[in-house]
């Protein structure tokens, strides 16, 4: 079931106690870019389907990397396209946004997705996986 806009970006809101929801979707945008670029075929699809539609066009017209980020890279990755921002926001603008999208994707699609991922990545998203 795909999350309505407002939905998606007062819960990035509140998470990341931003003032505004236009500083909530800024760095949605930011962090959905590089997320994007880090999943590929069916999983990153579905995935998409799950976001608001705006959302879901960032997912699957990500950013270029030319390899997977490990987390502290995609944090400070995170940290290069927020103005202003250092890599302790970053991190928790990163966690703001990925445990918001961890919630709409459910438990078995994120298991899916954390597979793509390199090794760290269930932190960033508020999922600690045992070891």
């Amino acid at each position: 079931m795909t999350v309505r806009w407002e939905a998606f970006l007062d819960q990035v809101k509140e998470r990341g106690e931003y003032g505004s929801r236009q500083e909530a979707e800024r760095v949605a945008r930011v962090v959905l870019a590089l997320l994007g670029a880090h999943l590929v075929g069916e999983v990153r699809a579905q995935l998409a389907a799950r976001l608001p539609e705006g959302f879901a066009l960032i997912l699957l017209n990500p950013l270029q990397s030319a390899e997977p980020l490990p987390p502290e890279r995609f944090v400070r990755a995170t940290a290069a396209w927020i103005e202003g921002a250092t890599d302790q926001t970053a991190a928790w603008d990163v966690s703001a946004v990925l445990s918001t999208v961890a919630d709409a994707a459910g438990d078995d699609l994120l298991g899916q997705i954390l597979l793509q991922l390199p090794a760290g990545y269930d932190l960033l998203f508020g999922r600690p996986q045992p070891a």
